[in-house]
């Protein structure tokens, strides 16, 4: 008699148990909850990659900073927010001049030209 009790009740325990689970994990795969958990894990992503970014940034600027002192360069780092003069703005994309090289010939670096 008490064997029969105790299985009928250690199968009920673990029928209750089992649904309770299967009804977690349902609860889980739902279209709502999947969502959520997809929009959680973007802003976790998001607040990752800022992080690395900014990881990123700071080393860059240690570095560049460890490389100055090396070579003994004592270049002023500009303020946030305030630009070069004129004078000393890179013109990579600017107007050709007379005292700039020429050659007497163009390079044509497309790959596709000669066949």
């Amino acid at each position: 008699m008490f064997r029969r009790t105790f299985w009928f009740t250690a199968g009920a325990a673990a029928g209750v148990w089992a649904t309770a689970k299967v009804n977690r994990k349902l609860k889980q795969l739902a279209p709502e909850s999947l969502a959520a958990q997809a929009a959680d894990k973007a802003v976790e992503a998001g607040h990752r990659l800022k992080d690395f970014a900014l990881d990123v940034r700071a080393n860059m600027q240690q570095r560049e900073a460890e490389l100055g002192e090396a070579l003994g360069l004592d270049v002023p780092q500009p303020e946030p927010g305030r630009e070069l003069p004129a004078a000393h703005r890179p013109t990579a994309l600017g107007p050709r001049t007379a005292t700039s090289r020429t050659t007497p010939y163009s390079i044509s670096y497309n790959r596709n030209e000669d066949h």
